[in-house]
């Protein structure tokens, strides 16, 4: 260790938690023994006793052992080292007399050697060890078994114990007083700079009392707030009049739970906003940090006021589509059911190639039907206008009709349904046109992306009180990449000719509808393999559920027509097609009048059209 580390305020041992050891020790420990030394030599020349030489050697001793705390130096050596004073000045005060000999001052020097260490424990220590040392030497001249110096001895030995004293608490005093003075003086600078900080720092940190008054305030104000009445006044008076009480909550929420954030308009100052947080101290006070966020909650404000403009203006869009329905699927009704007559010759042969047209513009009037009607059901379900119409019935009935309706497309591609569902009746509560339309839009896009020859297979099953509907293709099947984006409105996936065939509405509705009841949609597919669809929906009926009455049906016919015959949805192409289907059985009926009446197995869906093909 070099001799430069005595000199600093914290040696090496200070993680042990001890104060360093300093030059002034060491040094003041020697002098001690070179003074004792010196009177002892001046002591040979009278000459002096045995007892007075082997006093002054036992006190020697301490001043001489500090040179061991420069290389051992720690609580205990110094601790063995105030042992080391004790005894050296029991045994040099009992060899002259105990209390009543020359050299009594010396039972304080524990006390005194503990002062020059300057370390509290080792004072307590120092004083209770000089108190013991005391008490012996009282027991000591009691006892008289030690003979007292002559007078001639006793006059010199009281010189050197009484200057020793002195200068040696002298000495011992005023490094200690010294380094304390240093001490205050590094706490006062360690003060000031933290007031710098706190003064300098861009926000203002304050100081409550329970009430909101501030007890003190440091740092930069936030720009409007007027910092002279929020020291006078408090802080809720420095808000706006409508934050006062959101300030006073906050206050008495962070007295309660310790802590709490809030933001606040400055009293006078309309334009600037301030943030405040507030933490409750081991005091009992509440200690909050202010600054000025006036640009973040205006760039805050601005885009909630653009979110909401965005959502009015999507939802003022999506309510015009929904509210539509008639106005684009009325004229593109009559145009379809027109040429579908055409095209299946219903009132005569037709030339060829009309033939050919009035199929080209069924097809397409189809098309564009089937996209209009998933652009609607999304806008509806978007708006929040699609309403389901709960009522019991057997699951497979809606299952088993999506499968006829779609088993002619399935015919032309050459493609194999196969179905699987319990041969016992499986009762449900649930909007049977939406379960319709859920294996409807599924089995058109598993027969729409599956190559000639290829097949669909249908499985409806139940466990527990949920239905799984999983319908699974040996299609083209569906990418990685695009699994994620499949399901969201107008995503699709695969090459431009393969997202020509749809609008990628198709599985966002399914996903939609399985949502309003409650239900999951799950997709796992590989790319050139097929793909799986699972619907799971919590419908099945338990005995609880009491059985809900069935709707009543709704009949468009002439006879209908009043007021609010405007209000009701036009036929889809489904309607008409089972209506001719009647006419060219039985010759007694108009096909023409057929189109404006409603089957009886679809009287109930309302304004819901089901079609075939999907997208």
């Amino acid at each position: 260790m070099s001799l430069k580390a005595y000199f600093q305020d914290e040696a090496p041992n200070a993680a042990e938690g001890l104060p360093g050891l300093r030059l002034s020790v060491v040094v003041w420990h020697l002098c001690w023994a070179g003074y004792v030394l010196f009177g002892l030599m001046g002591l040979l020349l009278l000459p002096a006793s045995p007892l007075v030489i082997a006093a002054l050697v036992a006190i020697t001793v301490p001043g001489a052992s500090c040179v061991i705390l420069l290389s051992r130096d720690s609580q205990f050596m110094r601790q063995a080292l105030m042992w080391v004073w004790a005894v050296g000045a029991l045994l040099a005060v009992a060899f002259t007399g105990g209390i009543s000999g020359p050299l009594a001052v010396w039972c304080t020097l524990p006390l005194l050697a503990a002062v020059v260490l300057n370390q509290r424990t080792l004072i307590t220590l120092g004083a209770s060890l000089a108190f013991g040392v005391t008490l012996f030497a009282i027991m000591i001249s009691v006892w008289h078994g030690i003979k007292l110096p002559d007078e001639q001895e006793s006059f010199w030995l009281s010189v050197i114990a009484n200057v020793s004293i002195v200068a040696g608490l002298g000495l011992a005093v005023l490094p200690a007083l010294r380094m304390r003075s240093e001490r205050a003086n590094e706490a006062e600078d360690t003060r000031d700079r933290l007031l710098k900080i706190l003064t300098e720092q861009p926000g203002l940190l304050i100081c409550l009392d329970g009430d909101g008054r501030v007890v003190a305030a440091y740092g930069e104000a936030p720009a409007g707030l007027d910092l002279k009445a929020l020291l006078q006044l408090g802080l809720p008076a420095s808000a706006h009049v409508p934050d006062r009480m959101v300030v006073k909550a906050a206050i008495e929420t962070a007295v309660i739970e310790g802590r709490a954030d809030i933001g606040f308009t400055p009293h006078a100052a309309m334009d600037h906003y301030v943030l405040l947080s507030l933490r409750k101290g081991n005091d009992g006070r509440l200690y909050g940090v202010m600054h000025d966020a006036s640009l973040s909650h205006a760039h805050e404000a601005s885009l909630e006021a653009a979110r909401i403009e965005a959502e009015s203006l999507n939802q003022g869009k999506t309510q015009f589509l929904a509210s539509m329905s008639h106005e684009l699927r009325t004229p593109l009704n009559a145009v379809i059911g027109f040429s579908d007559i055409m095209r299946l010759k219903m009132f005569g042969e037709l030339p060829p190639k009309y033939a050919e047209y009035a199929q080209l513009i069924w097809e397409s009037g189809q098309h564009v039907l089937d996209m209009i009607n998933d652009v609607l059901d999304m806008s509806k379900i978007e708006a929040q206008k699609y309403e389901l119409t709960l009522e019991s019935f057997d699951m497979r009935e809606p299952v088993s009709a999506a499968l006829r309706l779609i088993r002619g497309q399935a015919h032309e591609k050459a493609i194999d349904i196969i179905s699987q569902m319990p041969e016992m009746s499986l009762m449900v509560i649930a909007d049977k046109r939406a379960i319709k339309q859920i294996c409807l839009n599924l089995l058109s896009n598993a027969v729409k992306f599956t190559p000639q020859g290829g097949d669909v297979r249908l499985t409806l099953s139940q466990r527990e009180n949920v239905v799984d509907i999983v319908i699974t293709d040996t299609g083209i099947g569906i990418s990685a990449e695009d699994l994620n984006r499949i399901g969201q409105p107008y995503e699709q996936s695969g090459p431009a000719e393969q997202r020509a065939m749809g609008t990628g509405l198709g599985l966002s509705i399914v996903k939609a509808m399985a949502h309003l009841l409650g239900g999951t949609m799950t997709l796992t597919s590989r790319l050139g393999e097929g793909t799986t669809v699972t619907v799971s929906l919590p419908v099945v009926q338990t005995d609880e559920q009491p059985e809900l009455p069935m709707p009543m049906p709704v009949n468009i016919g002439p006879g209908n027509i009043g007021p609010g015959a405007s209000q009701a949805e036009p036929q889809g192409v489904v309607q008409s097609l089972e209506a001719f289907a009647r006419a060219a059985q039985s010759a007694m009926h108009n096909p023409l009048d057929d189109i404006s009446h409603t089957p009886d197995s679809l009287s109930r869906f309302s304004d819901f059209v089901i079609r075939p093909p999907k997208s």
